[in-house]
């Protein structure tokens, strides 16, 4: 199995994750300031994950650094709050491996099937 082949893995476990979240946290709030992030973060990894190889690689790396940037502001905000959002540091840290693998992927320029 190669870098992309987990990262696109990766890409449905953390969007079926979010969802799962939004919907047993009963987020579908007008006050949740992250929903709409949630949710485009949500579908792209899922646009990426089931993407042709050849468009495959730069859509998991951008669903990727969103869902980082998404996950980092929410550990920020709890912080600020005197909290440490565990969920959200371990998804932050899983989204930068994602960035990683599909990274190392592009640059070693892999001809692997996907």
């Amino acid at each position: 199995m190669n870098y992309l082949t987990v990262a696109r893995y990766g890409a449905v476990i953390w969007s079926l994750g979010t969802l799962l979240f939004i919907f047993l946290r009963n987020a579908f709030r007008s006050d949740n300031i992250f929903l709409v992030p949630d949710l485009i973060l949500a579908a792209l990894l899922i646009v990426a994950a089931l993407s042709p190889k050849r468009i495959a690689p730069p859509l998991l790396l951008a669903g990727f650094s969103l869902s980082a940037g998404v996950f980092m502001t929410s550990v920020a905000s709890s912080m600020v709050a005197g909290q440490l959002n565990i969920p959200s540091l371990v998804a932050t840290l899983g989204s930068v491996i994602g960035m990683v693998l599909v990274a190392r992927h592009m640059v070693r320029g892999s001809t692997e099937s996907i």
